[in-house]
């Protein structure tokens, strides 16, 4: 049970972890703090935060977890206004979607990774933000991934993933950088080809058509696109190395078949097909064998 929960960015992510707690009744008291008071006012009003503050060293007074939730460019001003804010027991986590930044940020104001500070990373989202997306089930059979560094407090990482296991996650232990590796091939690289199918289609001519006639395929390789820009780019920036190195890989294989299809070298792009059939057959066994 954790007694008092503050949440440092009440939108999709925070919001939802706050609303999962209380579902299971693993929470008491929930503190929100953001930058715009209307934001965390419709947050109490939706039931999703108990008070609120704009402050953040305010906001992490006296709570057992805290968990931020903010845009990873925001992540360093957040541990400023935290720097000697944190009292003994109190516990630090995040959710940024890159962790090597994350801890660059940590170290840079703090000198080094406080032992009270679990990087993590929830794999879980929707095209949609803001508080009003929050909703109870989003973290249910999915994974949380924990990038703690060695100096970390053993109690503060399981106090951590026991919160995350309250939520209805599973959580998986991880190196930071193996992390931003690993998400930039299956999360943020998946983002940077809808964004761009999308922009590319738009600067057609004869795009109005184009989108007329584009059917369920189209829509839902594209529905990441929907996701909020700037945060996209904050991430893409963030794990740019990793990024760039699946992005050409992605670009070499694309490259192949191109040629096979120039060359009628149609049985190239079958092998292709059925490869990748295949591939995904498992992953959606894999993602059976989780529920």
């Amino acid at each position: 049970m954790i007694q008092r929960l503050a949440i440092l960015g009440v939108g999709l992510i925070g919001g939802s972890l706050a609303l999962s707690l209380r579902r299971h009744g693993a929470v008491g008291e929930v503190v929100g703090c953001g930058r715009r008071p209307e934001g965390l006012e419709r947050a109490a009003a939706l039931g999703v935060i108990d008070r609120w503050t704009t402050d953040p060293a305010e906001a992490v007074a006296g709570a057992d977890v805290a968990v931020v939730c903010v845009p990873l460019r925001a992540m360093r001003g957040i541990f400023e206004a935290l720097h000697g804010a944190v009292e003994p027991g109190t516990v630090v986590t995040d959710a940024g979607s890159v962790k090597g930044t994350v801890i660059a940020d940590a170290e840079a104001v703090f000198g080094e990774v406080p032992a009270w500070l679990v990087p993590g990373h929830p794999i879980a989202g929707t095209e949609h933000s803001g508080v009003d997306a929050a909703f109870a089930e989003l973290y249910d059979r999915r994974r949380v991934i924990l990038t703690p560094l060695a100096g970390a407090d053993a109690d503060a990482v399981a106090r951590v993933e026991a919160m995350w296991h309250e939520a209805g996650a599973r959580v998986i232990r991880m190196g930071a950088d193996h992390h931003d590796e690993v998400l930039a091939a299956t999360s943020h690289l998946p983002h940077v080809l809808a964004y761009t199918l999308v922009d590319t289609l738009a600067g057609w001519d004869d795009r109005q058509e184009i989108f007329e006639y584009a059917a369920g395929g189209f829509r839902d390789f594209t529905r990441i696109a929907s996701s909020d820009p700037a945060m996209w780019r904050d991430i893409c920036a963030a794990n740019r190395d990793h990024l760039v190195h699946a992005l050409r890989r992605y670009q070499a294989d694309l490259g192949q078949i191109a040629e096979a299809l120039a060359a009628g070298d149609d049985e190239r792009l079958l092998r292709v097909f059925e490869n990748a059939q295949a591939a995904r057959a498992g992953f959606l066994r894999l993602l059976e064998g989780r529920s």
